[in-house]
């Protein structure tokens, strides 16, 4: 596609060093075309440099608290399932699994992951601790915190060494062991946010989850058991999805009674197998990007499937989230 006129330079991938390195360019003159991993115009072509390779010395990247405290009034952000004042922080890039629908994995951060060392992650908390007293809870917005399982106790071994008294959040999958699940109520994690989906076996193995209902159930349990609330996300409008497996998706959710939940539709990212799945079928409504957002900057359904239109999927998840409240 053609470069919008407005847009001067794009930084693919993993954009630290790109950005880094593109602001020396221009401040020093420099010729873009030395600048890995960005595409720009140049007297009417698009040029696209070499890919950046992806970082993997994640300690070496300054801790983005550090940018808040400087440059934002962390009070005027929030996200739904934290206590709110709350400070964001990721600790690991990318994310071994396969799941299609999932963006950063398969666009921006890779499939291999990388991570913090625990040391550094702790070192975060401190901070946050120090310069942030009135923050309630810490979310790391890793893909799945929980990817290594052996990091994950050391970073909750290391908390609670350092007395650490802060709250906590991360996203993480149905597959946490009740071992790992207590240690990380100890450290003090109060929620995770977890991605269910699907309660139909089929859909799940048609998105490439990697995940059995048996397993979600037993997840469900030793949660409950370690004392760790659970906010259930689930997605409708995958492949294999119709009138009668959205149902199943709703008894589902209404069987595993998360402390929370949310129903969406499906969001087809280009770049995503979800996205070449569904332009495949036939299943999005236009390519004008325009159109996937509403008036006020929401996500907007653009999936519609052979017996389900979006206006359907949008009103199953408004009945799904009343019904299971």
């Amino acid at each position: 596609r053609e470069l919008d006129p407005a847009i001067d330079v794009i930084a693919r991938g993993e954009y630290d060093y790109t950005v880094r390195d593109l602001a020396r360019a221009v401040e020093k003159g420099t010729d873009f075309e030395r600048v890995l991993g960005i595409t720009f115009r140049r007297n009417g072509r698009i040029l696209h440099t070499q890919d950046r390779p992806l970082i993997d010395d994640l300690d070496q990247i300054p801790l983005v608290s550090k940018v808040y405290q400087k440059h934002l009034r962390v009070r005027d952000y929030f996200y739904a399932i934290c206590q709110h004042p709350e400070v964001t922080i990721i600790t690991g890039r990318g994310c071994p699994h396969q799941c299609t629908y999932c963006v950063y994995p398969q666009t921006f951060q890779g499939r291999r992951y990388r991570a913090r060392s625990a040391e550094n992650v702790v070192e975060e908390f401190k901070y946050i601790n120090r310069t942030f007293p009135f923050v309630k809870e810490i979310f790391i917005e890793d893909d799945t915190f929980t990817v290594d399982r052996n990091r994950c106790r050391e970073i909750c071994q290391r908390l609670i060494e350092a007395g650490s008294r802060i709250s906590w959040t991360a996203n993480a999958r149905a597959d946490v062991d009740f071992e790992t699940l207590r240690l990380m109520k100890r450290a003090g994690c109060r929620l995770l946010c977890v991605g269910v989906e699907s309660g139909n076996q089929q859909v799940l193995n048609n998105i490439k989850k990697g995940m059995s209902l048996k397993r979600i159930r037993r997840f469900f349990k030793d949660a409950r058991r370690a004392g760790v609330l659970v906010h259930g996300c689930f997605l409708v409008g995958n492949k294999g999805d119709n009138k009668e497996t959205l149902e199943e998706t709703l008894g589902f959710a209404k069987e595993l009674n998360p402390d929370t939940a949310q129903f969406v539709p499906l969001m087809v990212y280009p770049g995503t197998e979800a996205y070449q799945w569904a332009k495949q079928e036939n299943c999005v409504l236009t390519e004008d990007f325009s159109q996937w957002v509403t008036k006020e900057g929401l996500h907007n359904c653009v999936v519609q499937m052979s017996d389900l239109s979006n206006a359907d999927l949008v009103a199953f998840c408004d009945r799904a989230r009343r019904e299971f409240y």
